[in-house]
Protein backbone atom coordinates (compact mmCIF):
# COMPACT_ATOMS: atom_id res chain seq x y z
CA UNK A 1 0.00 0.00 0.00
CA UNK A 2 1.33 3.28 -0.92
CA UNK A 3 2.11 5.59 2.41
CA UNK A 4 0.17 8.77 3.46
CA UNK A 5 1.52 11.80 1.72
CA UNK A 6 3.37 9.75 -0.83
CA UNK A 7 2.92 9.73 -4.49
CA UNK A 8 4.38 6.69 -6.50
CA UNK A 9 5.67 7.09 -9.72
CA UNK A 10 7.12 5.18 -12.51
CA UNK A 11 9.03 6.01 -15.35
CA UNK A 12 8.13 4.14 -18.26
CA UNK A 13 10.67 5.75 -20.57
CA UNK A 14 10.94 9.05 -22.23
CA UNK A 15 8.75 11.03 -21.00
CA UNK A 16 6.13 8.95 -19.75
CA UNK A 17 4.97 8.26 -15.83
CA UNK A 18 2.81 6.41 -14.07
CA UNK A 19 1.26 8.21 -11.64
CA UNK A 20 -0.77 6.34 -8.31
CA UNK A 21 -2.01 8.69 -5.47
CA UNK A 22 -5.23 9.25 -3.36
CA UNK A 23 -6.25 5.69 -4.93
CA UNK A 24 -5.93 7.02 -8.50
CA UNK A 25 -3.57 5.56 -11.07
CA UNK A 26 -2.61 7.89 -14.26
CA UNK A 27 -0.31 7.90 -17.05
CA UNK A 28 0.70 10.79 -18.62
CA UNK A 29 2.61 10.92 -22.10
CA UNK A 30 2.83 7.34 -23.72
CA UNK A 31 4.66 7.32 -26.37
CA UNK A 32 7.36 5.41 -29.26
CA UNK A 33 9.80 5.66 -26.75
CA UNK A 34 8.00 3.95 -24.03
CA UNK A 35 9.22 0.35 -24.31
CA UNK A 36 6.46 -1.40 -21.90
CA UNK A 37 3.17 0.11 -21.53
CA UNK A 38 2.12 -3.36 -19.24
CA UNK A 39 1.99 -1.73 -16.31
CA UNK A 40 -0.21 1.17 -17.19
CA UNK A 41 -3.64 -0.87 -16.01
CA UNK A 42 -6.70 0.45 -13.51
CA UNK A 43 -5.96 3.58 -14.91
CA UNK A 44 -8.41 6.62 -14.11
CA UNK A 45 -7.05 9.04 -16.74
CA UNK A 46 -4.39 9.43 -19.61
CA UNK A 47 -3.49 12.38 -20.35
CA UNK A 48 -1.11 13.40 -23.37
CA UNK A 49 0.38 16.59 -23.30
CA UNK A 50 0.86 17.03 -27.03
CA UNK A 51 0.70 15.34 -30.44
CA UNK A 52 4.19 14.28 -30.92
CA UNK A 53 4.83 10.67 -31.44
CA UNK A 54 7.18 10.55 -28.74
CA UNK A 55 4.35 11.23 -26.32
CA UNK A 56 1.36 9.51 -28.15
CA UNK A 57 1.64 6.51 -29.70
CA UNK A 58 -1.61 6.39 -31.70
CA UNK A 59 -0.77 2.28 -32.55
CA UNK A 60 -0.79 1.23 -29.27
CA UNK A 61 -3.62 3.49 -28.23
CA UNK A 62 -6.63 1.19 -28.81
CA UNK A 63 -4.78 -1.43 -26.62
CA UNK A 64 -4.20 1.20 -24.30
CA UNK A 65 -7.89 2.31 -23.97
CA UNK A 66 -8.99 -1.62 -24.49
CA UNK A 67 -7.23 -2.11 -20.72
CA UNK A 68 -8.35 1.02 -19.56
CA UNK A 69 -12.02 0.92 -20.36
CA UNK A 70 -13.12 3.49 -17.26
CA UNK A 71 -9.77 5.68 -18.01
CA UNK A 72 -10.47 9.23 -19.16
CA UNK A 73 -8.30 10.32 -22.53
CA UNK A 74 -7.44 13.89 -21.64
CA UNK A 75 -5.24 15.80 -24.14
CA UNK A 76 -4.55 18.63 -25.92
CA UNK A 77 -6.99 20.38 -28.34
CA UNK A 78 -5.00 19.54 -31.43
CA UNK A 79 -4.44 16.22 -30.40
CA UNK A 80 -8.01 15.72 -29.20
CA UNK A 81 -8.74 16.34 -32.72
CA UNK A 82 -6.40 13.18 -34.53
CA UNK A 83 -8.05 11.09 -31.78
CA UNK A 84 -11.94 11.90 -32.37
CA UNK A 85 -11.01 11.40 -35.68
CA UNK A 86 -9.72 7.99 -35.06
CA UNK A 87 -13.36 6.70 -33.47
CA UNK A 88 -12.12 7.33 -29.74
CA UNK A 89 -13.43 9.37 -26.75
CA UNK A 90 -11.30 12.59 -25.92
CA UNK A 91 -11.70 15.48 -23.68
CA UNK A 92 -9.73 18.49 -24.74
CA UNK A 93 -7.70 20.78 -22.46
CA UNK A 94 -9.81 24.23 -22.43
CA UNK A 95 -8.19 25.44 -19.35
CA UNK A 96 -10.29 24.21 -17.03
CA UNK A 97 -9.20 22.22 -13.64
CA UNK A 98 -10.74 18.58 -13.46
CA UNK A 99 -10.95 16.19 -10.56
CA UNK A 100 -10.38 12.60 -11.20
CA UNK A 101 -11.53 10.77 -8.26
CA UNK A 102 -9.41 12.79 -5.17
CA UNK A 103 -6.84 14.27 -7.88
CA UNK A 104 -6.98 17.25 -9.70
CA UNK A 105 -5.24 17.87 -12.69
CA UNK A 106 -4.77 21.69 -13.50
CA UNK A 107 -3.95 22.57 -17.21
CA UNK A 108 -0.56 25.00 -17.79
CA UNK A 109 0.23 26.53 -20.87
CA UNK A 110 -0.67 25.93 -24.54
CA UNK A 111 1.84 25.90 -27.20
CA UNK A 112 4.98 23.72 -27.87
CA UNK A 113 8.67 25.12 -27.44
CA UNK A 114 9.85 26.36 -30.90
CA UNK A 115 12.03 23.68 -32.73
CA UNK A 116 12.87 25.46 -35.72
CA UNK A 117 11.63 28.15 -37.52
CA UNK A 118 10.59 26.13 -40.20
CA UNK A 119 8.29 23.98 -38.36
CA UNK A 120 4.73 25.12 -36.89
CA UNK A 121 4.43 25.34 -33.16
CA UNK A 122 1.92 23.22 -32.22
CA UNK A 123 -0.09 22.78 -29.36
CA UNK A 124 0.97 21.69 -25.68
CA UNK A 125 -0.70 21.59 -22.44
CA UNK A 126 1.32 20.60 -19.64
CA UNK A 127 -0.27 19.24 -16.12
CA UNK A 128 0.25 19.96 -12.65
CA UNK A 129 -1.45 16.76 -10.59
CA UNK A 130 -2.06 17.42 -6.48
CA UNK A 131 -4.18 15.61 -4.32
CA UNK A 132 -5.12 16.81 -0.59
CA UNK A 133 -1.95 16.46 1.60
CA UNK A 134 0.02 14.61 -1.66
CA UNK A 135 2.86 16.11 -3.15
CA UNK A 136 2.15 18.43 -6.22
CA UNK A 137 3.77 17.48 -9.49
CA UNK A 138 4.44 19.23 -12.48
CA UNK A 139 5.06 17.76 -16.31
CA UNK A 140 5.59 20.40 -18.86
CA UNK A 141 5.11 18.30 -21.78
CA UNK A 142 7.36 20.04 -24.59
CA UNK A 143 8.10 23.58 -22.98
CA UNK A 144 10.26 25.19 -20.26
CA UNK A 145 8.31 28.55 -20.87
CA UNK A 146 5.61 28.18 -18.36
CA UNK A 147 5.16 29.13 -14.60
CA UNK A 148 3.19 26.33 -12.77
CA UNK A 149 3.84 27.75 -9.32
CA UNK A 150 5.10 26.10 -6.80
CA UNK A 151 5.08 22.25 -7.05
CA UNK A 152 6.97 19.59 -4.61
CA UNK A 153 8.45 17.72 -7.55
CA UNK A 154 9.04 19.01 -11.45
CA UNK A 155 9.81 16.67 -14.14
CA UNK A 156 12.86 18.33 -15.90
CA UNK A 157 13.45 16.96 -20.04
CA UNK A 158 16.91 16.20 -20.28
CA UNK A 159 17.14 16.83 -23.68
CA UNK A 160 14.88 17.74 -26.97
CA UNK A 161 15.62 19.51 -30.14
CA UNK A 162 13.75 22.21 -29.00
CA UNK A 163 15.87 22.94 -25.62
CA UNK A 164 19.51 24.15 -24.95
CA UNK A 165 21.18 22.33 -21.83
CA UNK A 166 20.97 25.55 -20.38
CA UNK A 167 17.60 26.20 -20.90
CA UNK A 168 16.94 22.71 -18.38
CA UNK A 169 19.54 24.38 -15.91
CA UNK A 170 17.45 27.47 -15.81
CA UNK A 171 14.01 25.88 -15.47
CA UNK A 172 15.25 23.72 -12.30
CA UNK A 173 16.61 27.13 -10.54
CA UNK A 174 13.71 29.22 -11.39
CA UNK A 175 11.09 26.73 -10.43
CA UNK A 176 13.27 25.40 -7.30
CA UNK A 177 11.32 22.36 -6.62
CA UNK A 178 12.56 20.43 -3.75
CA UNK A 179 12.52 17.78 -6.14
CA UNK A 180 12.77 16.61 -10.10
CA UNK A 181 12.21 14.10 -12.17
CA UNK A 182 13.83 13.66 -15.35
CA UNK A 183 12.40 12.56 -18.28
CA UNK A 184 12.22 12.94 -22.21
CA UNK A 185 15.67 11.39 -22.54
CA UNK A 186 15.22 8.81 -25.40
CA UNK A 187 17.68 10.91 -27.37
CA UNK A 188 20.10 10.13 -25.68
CA UNK A 189 22.78 7.31 -24.81
CA UNK A 190 24.32 6.37 -21.58
CA UNK A 191 26.72 9.26 -22.18
CA UNK A 192 24.76 11.43 -22.69
CA UNK A 193 22.56 10.99 -20.23
CA UNK A 194 24.88 11.02 -17.49
CA UNK A 195 26.58 14.18 -19.12
CA UNK A 196 22.94 16.22 -18.79
CA UNK A 197 22.35 14.61 -15.04
CA UNK A 198 25.35 15.66 -14.10
CA UNK A 199 24.95 19.41 -15.85
CA UNK A 200 21.65 18.81 -13.65
CA UNK A 201 22.81 18.41 -10.60
CA UNK A 202 25.61 20.65 -10.68
CA UNK A 203 24.11 23.55 -12.80
CA UNK A 204 20.74 24.00 -11.78
CA UNK A 205 19.04 24.76 -8.27
CA UNK A 206 20.98 23.85 -5.47
CA UNK A 207 18.10 23.20 -3.23
CA UNK A 208 16.35 20.71 -5.69
CA UNK A 209 17.01 16.91 -5.35
CA UNK A 210 17.35 15.27 -8.68
CA UNK A 211 15.57 11.63 -8.32
CA UNK A 212 16.35 9.40 -11.76
CA UNK A 213 13.70 6.97 -11.63
CA UNK A 214 15.31 5.63 -15.42
CA UNK A 215 15.04 1.73 -14.73
CA UNK A 216 14.08 2.37 -11.39
CA UNK A 217 10.60 0.58 -11.11
CA UNK A 218 7.66 2.06 -8.73
CA UNK A 219 9.06 4.51 -6.50
CA UNK A 220 7.47 6.13 -3.54
CA UNK A 221 8.38 10.44 -2.87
Amino acid sequence: SLPSGRMRITHLGHSCLLLEMADTRILLDPGVFTPDLAPATDLAAIVVTHQHPDHLDISRLPGLLAANPGALLLTDPETAQIVRGLGYDVLAQDGTTRAIGAVTLRPVGEKHALINEDIPIIANVGVVVTADGEPTLYHPGDTLAEDPGAVDIACVPLNAPWQRSREMTGYLRRLAAPRAVPIHDGLLNDNGRGLYLSQARTLGCADTEIVDLAGAGPRDL
